[in-house]
C-alpha cells in the first residue's frame, strides 16, 4: 500500500507498470497523491452533463450532414472537407469532456476533445495504485479498459468481412446496443483476430504512455497490434498496410488537422509542415470506402473538434431540438466566431479566445490573466478567421489553490471515467494530475 507522503515510493510503483515513466516534469512532481473525492451526486451530474453534451454534438453532425451548405460555417480547408464528407457524419468512439464546477455549483464545459483525447493511462493507473488504500470509495475508472475494448469491438463488427451481431449504428450508437456490448465480447471477434494499427506522432513522446496502455489492453483482448506513424501507412489493393501489415482498424492518435493543410492562427507564424498528407489520406480513404478498414475516431471529428462547433450552437440555436436547446443553455458558455463580433472592443476580462484547433491550453488567451498590453498585441497578431471568443466563467477552486479540470470520458456515448487535472492558472502540460474517487 502506497504511503501518500512518499512520492519516491509512488514513482517506483508507477514505473512498475512499464507504462508511465515520467513522474516528474521539469523537475516538479506531476501527480498529487491525495485523491480528489467527489460526492456520488456531483459525479452523476458530471456524467449526465458529458452524455448530454455528446448528444448535442451528435445532433449537430446530423444537422450539418442533412444541410451541407452549413459546412461553409467552419472555414475548413479542402482536405478537411474531404475528411468530413468521407466520414458519413460519423465522429465518435471516444471523447473527453473538460468540465468545470462554477462557484455557484453549476457545470460548464470548456471544450470537448473528440479527436485524439489523451490522459487514459493516468486515468486508469493512478486509481489502480491507490484504490486499495481507499476501499470505502468507488473507483470510477475501474471499467475503463473493458469499455474501451468493447468500443473497438463495435467498430470491428462493422467491417465487411466480419458478421455483425451487434447492430451497426451511426454516430453515437443506441444505448441498448452499447450496454449489451459491455456484457459480453462478441463470439465472432473471440475467434477472429483483427489487426489494429495505432498511428501517432512518433517524434512526440508526451502521449507514449497512452499508446503503450492501448497496446496492452488490445493485445490482452486478442487483437494484433502494429504501431507507427502516418508516414508508415501504404495502400495495397483495397487494403491499408502499416509496416507492410494489412490492418483492419486504424486507431489514430494523430489530429485531423495534422492530416490536412495546416493554417496558422497567427499572422507572424507559419507551420513548416503545412502540406496535407495526401498519399496517406488517399490510402486510408481507399480502404475505408472498400469496407476493409474502420477508423477510430472517425474523421467526422474534424468538425466536432473544431471550436466553431461551439459557436454554431448559438448561431443556429433555433435549428436544434428543444432538448438540445436546454442542454446548450445549461452547459455551453456563450461562444462566438471572432469574425462575427467587434473583438477589439470587447472587455478582455469577460472573454477567453481560442484558436479553432488548439487544445490542451495551446493558443488559448484568458483575458483576465493577461495585461492589457499583451492582450492588445495578441489581437494584432492573431488571424480572426481561425478564432472564437468564449464567455469567461468563474471556477470554484480546489483546496483554495487549484482550478480543477474534470475530464469526463465518453465511450460510445456513455460516461466511462474521469481524468482530473489541477492548475494554478490554467490547464496545460504543467497541470498536476490527481487520482479521483467517489463517495459510496
Amino acid at each position: 500500500m502506497i504511503n501518500s507522503n512518499n512520492y519516491i515510493e509512488f514513482a517506483e510503483k508507477l514505473y512498475e507498470s512499464c507504462i508511465i515513466t515520467d513522474a516528474w516534469i521539469d523537475g516538479k512532481e506531476r501527480f498529487l497523491l491525495d485523491p480528489v473525492i467527489l460526492s456520488k451526486s456531483r459525479y452523476n451530474k458530471m456524467k449526465k452533463a458529458a452524455e448530454d453534451i455528446g448528444f448535442i454534438y451528435e445532433e449537430q453532425c446530423k444537422l450539418i450532414w442533412k444541410r451541407p451548405e452549413m459546412l461553409d460555417y467552419f472555414n475548413l480547408t479542402n482536405y478537411q472537407k474531404l475528411l468530413w464528407l468521407s466520414s458519413g457524419g460519423l465522429w465518435h468512439g471516444i471523447a473527453r469532456l473538460d468540465l468545470f464546477i462554477l462557484a455557484d455549483g453549476t457545470i460548464k464545459m470548456c471544450e470537448m476533445n473528440s479527436d485524439t483525447p489523451s490522459g487514459e493511462a493516468e486515468t486508469v493507473l493512478l486509481n489502480q495504485i491507490f484504490e486499495d488504500k481507499y476501499p470505502e470509495y468507488i473507483n470510477p475508472n475501474k471499467e475503463f479498459a473493458e469499455r474501451f475494448v468493447n468500443m473497438i469491438d463495435l467498430f470491428g463488427n462493422q467491417l465487411e468481412n466480419i458478421e455483425a451481431v451487434i447492430p451497426v449504428n451511426t454516430g453515437i450508437p443506441e444505448e441498448l446496443s452499447i450496454r449489451d456490448s459491455y456484457i459480453r465480447r462478441n463470439d465472432i471477434l473471440e475467434k477472429t483476430q483483427l489487426t489494429i494499427g495505432i498511428v501517432y506522432p512518433t517524434e512526440m513522446t508526451e502521449d507514449l504512455s497512452m499508446i503503450k496502455i492501448y497496446e496492452k489492453w488490445l493485445t490482452d483482448a486478442n487483437y494484433k497490434v502494429i504501431i507507427g506513424a502516418p508516414f508508415n501507412l501504404m495502400k495495397k489493393g483495397n487494403h491499408l498496410t502499416l509496416f507492410d501489415n494489412e490492418i483492419d482498424i486504424l486507431l489514430r492518435h494523430y489530429k485531423t488537422d495534422w492530416w490536412t493543410e495546416r493554417e496558422s492562427p497567427w499572422s507572424d507564424f507559419e507551420y513548416t509542415d503545412s502540406y496535407p498528407l495526401d498519399l496517406e489520406i488517399n490510402a486510408v480513404l481507399n480502404a475505408y470506402a472498400n469496407r476493409t478498414l474502420n477508423v477510430i475516431n472517425p474523421f467526422g471529428s474534424v468538425l466536432t473538434q473544431n471550436k466553431f462547433s461551439m459557436s454554431l450552437f448559438y448561431d443556429y440555436f433555433d435549428l436544434f431540438s428543444n432538448k438540445s436547446q436546454n442542454i446548450i443553455r445549461k452547459y455551453v458558455p456563450e461562444t462566438r466566431r471572432l469574425i462575427d463580433i467587434d473583438f477589439r472592443l470587447i472587455n478582455k476580462d469577460e472573454w477567453v479566445l481560442k484558436s479553432e484547433y488548439g487544445c490542451e491550453g495551446d493558443s488559448v488567451l484568458i483575458g483576465l490573466n493577461l495585461s492589457q498590453q499583451l492582450w492588445d498585441e495578441s489581437l494584432e497578431k492573431l488571424v480572426p478567421e481561425h478564432w472564437i471568443a468564449q464567455r469567461f466563467f468563474n471556477i470554484k477552486k480546489y483546496k483554495k489553490k487549484y482550478f480543477p479540470n474534470y475530464g469526463v470520458y465518453l465511450i460510445t456515448g456513455i460516461a466511462s471515467g474521469i481524468f482530473t487535472r489541477l492548475a494554478e492558472i490554467s490547464t496545460d502540460f504543467t497541470s498536476i494530475t490527481a487520482p479521483t474517487f467517489i463517495k459510496n
